[in-house]
C-alpha cells in the first residue's frame, strides 16, 4: 500500500535529530548514523538533498558537519519529503496528465487526487518542532 521511502525516513530522522541538538550544534553524519542506527552512506545522501533544499547547512572544516539552516518551527514534514523525493504524487497522473494512458477516463482520478491533497495538507501542517513536542509527550 502506501509507504514512504527509506531515504525520506532518514531525512526526517536526521532533521529531527539536528533540531533536538540545538540550532548552534554541528553534528557529523557519523554521529547521527551511530545515534539513530542508520547507514552513514545512505544518511549522507539524504543530508545532501536536505542541504540543497536549504533545510540543512553544511559546515566545512575539521569540526564540520551539519546543522539546521532554518528553525524547526519553519520546516514541515512536506518540506523534507519534497527535498528528498521531489514533487509528491500518489499516482502518475498527479504529476503529469500525459504520463497516464487512461487519464481522461479514469474512474478514481478525483479520489486519488483528493487523497493526495489531504496527505500533503497534513504533511504541510506538521512542523519538525511539533513532531518533537509530540515525541516528548509520548515518552514521558
Amino acid at each position: 500500500m502506501l509507504q514512504v521511502s527509506r531515504k525520506f525516513e532518514y531525512g526526517l530522522h536526521a532533521v529531527a535529530y539536528l533540531a533536538s541538538r540545538g540550532a548552534e550544534r554541528v553534528v557529523t553524519v557519523k554521529e547521527m548514523a551511530e545515534e539513530i542506527g542508520f547507514s552513514p552512506e545512505f544518511l549522507a545522501k539524504a543530508m545532501q538533498s536536505l542541504t540543497r533544499a536549504g533545510i540543512a547547512a553544511s559546515v566545512q572544516g575539521v569540526k564540520g558537519g551539519y546543522t539546521l539552516a532554518r528553525s524547526a518551527e519553519s520546516i514541515t514534514v512536506a518540506d523534507i519529503g519534497t527535498a528528498i523525493e521531489g514533487q509528491p504524487h500518489l499516482v502518475r497522473c498527479a504529476l503529469k496528465a500525459a504520463s497516464c494512458e487512461i487519464y481522461s477516463s479514469c474512474p478514481h482520478r478525483g479520489y486519488m487526487t483528493g487523497l493526495q491533497d489531504r496527505i500533503q495538507g497534513l504533511l504541510g501542517a506538521t512542523t519538525v518542532a511539533a513532531l518533537l513536542r509530540s515525541e516528548e509527550r509520548t515518552t514521558k
